[in-house]
């Protein structure tokens, strides 16, 4: 995917040359390896900053929330279906957007290529669908499929639903893809392995929030975290209180989840957070036949009422 930086600088530097935009959003290289940062680029001289390769797994969409400035935005496929999300949630209007569309190939997942590589990782560079991973006088070649972040190696919407223009052809979707494996197998387990499963998972949560702060679904004025009269949950690391808060969380997102995977790859503990609302786009797809972010024109199953709609929980 490196090829479409030039592409990218290129629409970027005229959309601000000609005004059409005020900023444009995008990555820019990290201070470390594989840790690309998001950047507002406001002058066409800075274009250079730009950069795309399998280290962008932030979803910029998350910048977007409740801007009134004319926008550029770069925009993969999970991206453009949040970017949906906003549109259908009033959060930011269509008319200050212009979406370069990057058809995605997925990202690396910077957690599994330091524990297969075992040392320090002072470089890795992208060569085609090889990755290069070089340290302190040692280099390794893996298969770029085989260190992909989880929700990448199982995602069917890598093109962009929504855009303006793209950076490159658009590519094949993946096909014939079980999405939803971990989750039934989760949903096997009986109850007490359940619960020692969900205790295990959350057990190194520091309730440090990076998850809700990177996920663009996350803009309300208060989160229910924070809210004090009423207080619905403690501050602090007990068990209850963390479950609580994930749980709650991951419920905001029913319906709404694009499974981008911002959340489990900001994580500094490694949390699998994606465990909790993968599970709930499941029982969405199950029940309604609903895919987040397809459609600006269509509302989500939980925003409206049916009369068809199931009614098997009702007792």
């Amino acid at each position: 995917m490196l090829e479409y930086t030039e592409k990218i600088r290129e629409i970027s530097q005229k959309l601000l040359k000609d005004s059409k935009v005020d900023m444009v959003i995008g990555f820019r290289k990290g201070t470390v390896p594989m840790m690309n940062e998001p950047t507002f680029i406001r002058n066409a001289n800075e274009v250079g900053q730009l950069i795309w390769d399998s280290n962008c797994g932030i979803n910029l969409a998350n910048y977007l929330t409740g801007r009134k400035e004319k926008i550029g935005i770069v925009a993969k496929g999970c991206d453009s279906r949040n970017i949906v999300v906003h549109l259908v949630e009033n959060k930011v209007n269509r008319d200050n957007l212009h979406i370069i569309g990057v058809p995605c190939k997925g990202m690396i997942d910077r957690r599994k290529i330091g524990v297969i590589y075992g040392e320090e990782i002072l470089n890795v560079v992208e060569d085609g669908e090889k990755i290069v991973v070089e340290g302190d006088g040692d280099e390794k070649v893996y298969d770029k499929k085989d260190v992909l972040q989880e929700n990448c190696a199982i995602c069917i919407h890598r093109n962009p639903v929504i855009y303006d223009e793209l950076v490159a052809d658009l590519v094949e979707e993946q096909k014939d893809v079980d999405r939803y494996e971990d989750v039934r197998k989760i949903e096997s387990m009986p109850p007490d392995e359940k619960w020692a499963y969900f205790e295990g998972l959350l057990k190194n949560c520091i309730r440090c929030y990076a998850c809700r702060n990177a996920c663009p679904l996350c803009y309300c004025p208060t989160c229910f975290v924070d809210e004090s009269r009423p207080q619905w949950v403690g501050k602090s690391i007990d068990p209850v209180d963390t479950r609580t808060f994930h749980f709650l969380r991951a419920y905001h997102c029913a319906g709404r989840c694009t499974d981008c995977g911002a959340c489990e790859r900001v994580c500094p503990v490694g949390i699998n957070v994606r465990a909790f609302t993968k599970k709930l786009e499941k029982d969405v797809k199950e029940l309604y036949d609903w895919e987040i972010g397809l459609d600006p024109n269509v509302r989500p199953p939980l925003d409206v009422y049916k009369t068809q709609d199931p009614e098997d929980f009702i007792k």
